[in-house]
């Protein structure tokens, strides 16, 4: 790859990443344990990730079930779960704190891929931002006379060439995680 075009494509994978990330945390029926990993626990003064203070296990398909290292810390897990926007109560019996999913109603798996698809056409927007970008710099770069014609149609067509790929990855991300949420 062309290393004018490197700054760009990295760019635009910092966006489909970002995409995963936030797609993690959308939960489809099942339970995750990466629901977890935005939510912190104060530790020693030290806010810090509950599977860094615990084990998280899912011992059926809509349980997560965390067992801190010290109990101590089952209050404080609870008390990061509920501020969070998790939209689960967590129960304990003194020693592991439990989070049990109920099944998603046909409603809010729609109202689930409506905001699926509204992140992953702002990923798109994102995309595309980085490409008129992309085109700027290689307009100015022609002005100035700093490259030629050629080498201004072959860097735009190549800008094309990444925005496309990486639009046809957000819809691919998109696709698979609308059928996560709506299977049953």
């Amino acid at each position: 790859m062309d290393s004018r075009l490197e700054q760009f494509n990295n760019k635009m994978m910092k966006t489909i990443d970002t995409l995963k990330e936030e797609f993690v945390g959308i939960r489809a029926g099942r339970a995750n344990p990466r629901l977890l990993d935005k939510i912190r626990v104060d530790y020693y003064g030290q806010p810090s990730p509950i599977q860094q203070v615990a084990n998280v296990s899912v011992p059926e398909a809509r349980v997560i079930q965390i067992q801190p290292w010290e109990s101590r810390l089952i209050k404080d897990i609870e008390k990061a779960i509920l501020a969070s926007d998790l939209g689960v109560t967590p129960t304990n019996d003194g020693k592991v704190v439990r989070l049990v999913f109920p099944e998603l109603t046909e409603e809010r798996r729609k109202e689930l891929v409506k905001d699926v698809k509204k992140r992953a056409e702002n990923a798109k927007v994102a995309i595309r931002n980085i490409r008129r970008d992309a085109n700027d710099h290689y307009k100015k770069m022609h002005k100035n006379s700093e490259i030629s014609e050629d080498e201004f149609k072959h860097l735009e067509d190549e800008v094309q060439k990444l925005t496309d790929k990486f639009i046809g990855e957000i819809d691919k991300i998109l696709d698979e995680k609308s059928k996560e949420i709506l299977t049953v």
